[in-house]
């Protein structure tokens, strides 16, 4: 038998395009039983309460494991096929009970109490510090204190709401993949971009028709809904995006049970650790300290945004009646005449932007603009990946490498929608020997059609630089310990800082000079269209701001609740938050929440807030590099020495202190809501 792929040492890279769905299973199954050994080693009373005999060795004993874990999921989110979802799904149960198993030990978790009280604990370096209090903190929202049936009863919890979280997802691709529309009138199509309907045709040729086939991927769905002349399609797409996995649809593909189950399940774990509800429990963990104190925040940005978001609408409504004789605005309109008024007050269409940004063009200037920033560089890697498109650089900073980036960029069947970055294992030092990290950035962008490059809308643009601040985040950091990295122990609230600050340089014009490139002529975007593009910058930003306070309403709402909901209880609270603070209003059928995946199958339950959260932080942070263009002589924000301190202070640190005091550390106080509010163009009263 070949070796599998799975079981590589921790040191070496994984050879992607051998791993098999049948490689994953018995590599689960021998991690377990590997690192369960090392857990039960670890708690082992005897040993001397020090980190090397007792960190050390559960962090090699524990790690292969969640590096095998991370591969298998990444593996199914972005190149699902039958025999892959089986053979995850058949290891979910057993990762989830051997997690679970971890945080419910009594013995590990009396080890760290000894190491906390221990002589030793104040010679700890900071860092090994924190990480021992976030682990004791951590034990007991695991349920570690929990006795008899209510430990039994949390267990069953967990798994569930594992399999719960996957079905959710997995019907959400499901419903999205089989759903395609086939039109042979080329007369409907009449508006769409070039690069849309040459996709469009050849996954008709794909699957041996004739004319076309759309579906309800984001490269095809949004360009139809802003571009697509024809109302009957734009109502058809939006009315099949609108119920995707719900009962509208498929039955077994309908997410309402799964809502319910998901809901009630929190809500019961909340109980059983002696909490109100399960976003009291959640915040245990956030900067943001109570669900009055979000809020009370997110109320505060309704309040500035709303009256921006009703004259946005009302400035659209009256532009479709005066200029298109379009009486009532039907939620399939908006996207389209919002385009169409775009075009008209700031005379640019998103499609005529895109052809400056190729995908090659744009990520070497994203690339750039880390080098300039931060003293990084990426270079082009041979190592083995899932997929033909997928582009691997190695990361250096002073000459030397730091970690591998893995970029995947367009969208396809079996790859779960939206963009993500996750990571395949950490930074960790041992002994002499630096582990260094391997990242995942994935996106979904329309591929290359018709032998050009990929092109990019200035949007895509804003979500490639998000995701590249979540990859630094990982690459750049300095903690040599993994329990302190970014994404096992920075507040959920503050993890969107540096992703949201990075969207900031895409405004730049030497950003843009330097990433634009016209796909027939080469030409670097006009100086006159990117002074249309920041002139639309805030173009309707008032409904945009209101629409993600709504998410993140209707998430705590949800959540700040003693007991589960009923689907229809669901569906009120939606209509509810959208009576507070929205100013589109969806038609009754619409189901959004069921195709809400951060909330029901990621990570976000009880904490969609932090979007808006982080963004007050990235904001002001990013006008530190505002003040220092103001100080330059070519008034350039890639500033090279507050670049510095952002890593330094930021990025480099990860979760070793609070993000609270990253985040002072690197601006010399406490964040503010102008930056937010002066980016946004909600400075004055609304004309």
């Amino acid at each position: 038998m070949t070796q599998n792929p799975l079981l590589v040492p921790i040191d070496s890279l994984i050879d992607y395009a051998a791993i098999e769905p049948s490689h994953i299973e018995p590599a689960i199954n021998t991690l377990i039983e590997q690192a369960r050994a090392a857990v039960e080693q670890a708690a082992d009373p005897a040993l001397p309460a020090t980190w090397e005999a007792i960190i050390d060795p559960l962090d090699d004993g524990t790690e292969p494991l969640w590096r095998a874990w991370s591969v298998a999921g990444h593996l199914n989110a972005v190149a699902d096929t039958p025999p892959l979802r089986e053979a995850y799904n058949k290891c979910l149960p057993k990762v989830t009970e051997f997690s679970t198993w971890v945080g419910l030990h009594k013995g590990l978790y009396a080890q760290y109490k000894r190491l906390h009280g221990a002589p030793g604990f104040a010679q700890l370096p900071p860092v090994r510090q924190r990480i021992i209090e976030l682990a004791l903190r951590d034990f007991r929202l695991g349920g570690v204190e929990l006795e008899g049936q209510a430990r039994e009863e949390y267990a069953e919890i967990s798994e569930q709401q594992a399999q719960a979280s996957q079905r959710f997802s997995e019907n959400v691709l499901d419903s999205m993949d089989k759903w395609t529309l086939h039109v042979e009138d080329e007369a409907r199509l009449e508006g769409l971009p070039d690069d849309v309907r040459a996709a469009a045709a050849q996954r008709a040729k794909d699957a041996g028709l004739e004319g076309w086939v759309l579906n309800l991927k984001m490269p095809c769905y949004l360009p139809v809904m802003q571009y697509a002349r024809d109302r009957s399609l734009r109502e058809t797409m939006y009315r099949a995006y609108g119920t995707l996995a719900s009962e509208h649809g498929d039955p077994s593909l309908d997410n309402s049970p799964l809502i319910e189950q998901l809901l009630a399940l929190r809500a019961r774990k909340a109980k059983l650790l002696g909490y109100a509800d399960f976003a009291e429990l959640r915040l245990q963990t956030r900067m943001a300290k109570s669900a009055g104190e979000v809020l009370e925040f997110l109320r505060r940005l309704a309040a500035k945004a709303k009256p921006y978001a009703e004259r946005d609408l009302e400035q659209l409504r009256e532009f479709a009646r005066n200029e298109y004789g379009l009486d009532e605005l039907q939620p399939w309109d908006m996207p389209f005449y919002s385009e169409r008024l775009r075009e008209s007050r700031y005379d640019y269409s998103e499609d005529e932007i895109k052809q400056y940004f190729t995908e090659p063009r744009v990520l070497s200037g994203l690339f750039r603009v880390a080098e300039k920033l931060f003293d990084v560089q990426f270079r082009p890697a041979g190592v083995s990946a899932w997929h033909k498109d997928v582009k691997c650089f190695e990361v250096l900073a002073d000459n030397t490498s730091i970690g591998h980036l893995l970029v995947d960029l367009y969208a396809r069947q079996g790859k779960q929608g939206g963009a993500w970055v996750d990571s395949e294992r950490n930074r960790r030092r041992i002994g002499m020997h630096l582990q260094k990290p391997i990242v995942y950035l994935t996106c979904n962008f329309t591929a290359p059609q018709n032998g050009k490059p990929a092109l990019l809308t200035h949007d895509d643009v804003i979500t490639l630089f998000h995701e590249s601040g979540h990859a630094l985040h990982a690459l750049l950091s300095r903690v040599d310990d993994p329990g302190a990295s970014a994404f096992s122990s920075v507040e959920w609230d503050a993890i969107e800082l540096p992703s949201q600050f990075m969207e900031n340089f895409c405004w730049e014009w030497s950003v843009v000079q330097s990433m634009s490139a016209h796909v027939d002529t080469g030409e670097p975007l006009p100086r006159k269209l990117y002074d249309k593009l920041v002139a639309a910058r805030n173009f309707q930003s008032g409904m945009q701001m209101v629409r993600q306070i709504e998410f993140s309403l209707f998430d705590m709402a949800i959540h700040n609740q003693a007991g589960g909901l009923s689907i229809a209880q669901v569906l009120h609270t939606l209509n509810e938050v959208r009576k507070e603070v929205a100013v589109v209003f969806p038609p009754s059928w619409h189901r959004f929440p069921h195709n809400f995946s951060h909330l029901f199958a990621g990570g976000y339950g009880a904490g969609y807030y932090s979007y808006k959260w982080a963004e007050v932080l990235s904001a002001d942070a990013y006008s530190a590099f505002e003040e220092a263009a103001a100080q330059n002589p070519d008034g350039d924000t890639l500033d090279a020495a507050t670049g510095r301190r952002f890593r330094d202070e930021i990025l480099a640190v990860g979760g070793s202190r609070p993000a609270a005091d990253s985040f002072r550390a690197f601006r010399g106080r406490d964040a503010s809501l102008d930056a937010l509010l002066r980016h946004s163009g909600m400075v004055a009263e609304p004309a």
